[in-house]
């Protein structure tokens, strides 16, 4: 992606705090989620499947909206971009998150929460592309998913990373 102008990366800015306050809003309860586990299944490898099942259904369901939202966009995205689209919050997984903690963490810009002692959900929050991309290589994830899902907050160049990183702050 190139470099956007300022009053671009404001309102770039504004749209993602939208995105935020609306995934919020939905996350109070894990029943109220319902995401498209059949169609996300068709596009993983059976390690990538285990590792998505594993997620709250919650962030399943953001899952779905951000690769639903990359694919309108950008219908020949490659597969592994679409699989790390689905698989970009499984790091959150390690640690369930409860209702209070999924909302005020959720608040917390990913960057802050880098500054902040590594504990609890707060440090799962920070960690969460590490600690994704470490259950898919433990699960056999192909190797360019696990890489995007890694980056996905820090894209650094990649273009498919700032994709990922782009849809999900929509989302």
């Amino acid at each position: 992606m190139t470099s956007l102008r300022l009053s671009d990366r404001l309102g770039r800015k504004a749209l993602g705090y939208a995105a935020k306050v609306r995934r919020l809003a939905r996350s109070v309860r894990a029943g109220d989620a319902h995401p498209d586990d059949t169609w996300a299944m068709t596009l993983l490898t059976p390690g990538e499947a285990r590792v998505y099942r594993g997620m709250d259904p919650r962030d399943r369901e953001h899952a779905c909206r951000v690769t639903l939202h990359l694919l309108r966009e950008h219908p020949a995205a490659d597969s592994e971009l679409v699989a790390a689209a689905l698989l970009h919050d499984c790091g959150k997984s390690v640690r369930p998150y409860r209702v209070a903690e999924r909302v005020l963490v959720g608040l917390v810009p990913t960057r802050l929460a880098r500054l902040l002692p590594p504990v609890g959900a707060l440090g799962i929050r920070a960690q969460h592309p590490e600690l994704g991309a470490a259950l898919l290589a433990h699960a056999g994830a192909r190797v360019r998913v696990t890489e995007l899902v890694a980056r996905h907050h820090r894209p650094a160049g990649d273009p498919d990373a700032e994709l990922l990183h782009h849809y999900d702050d929509q989302e």
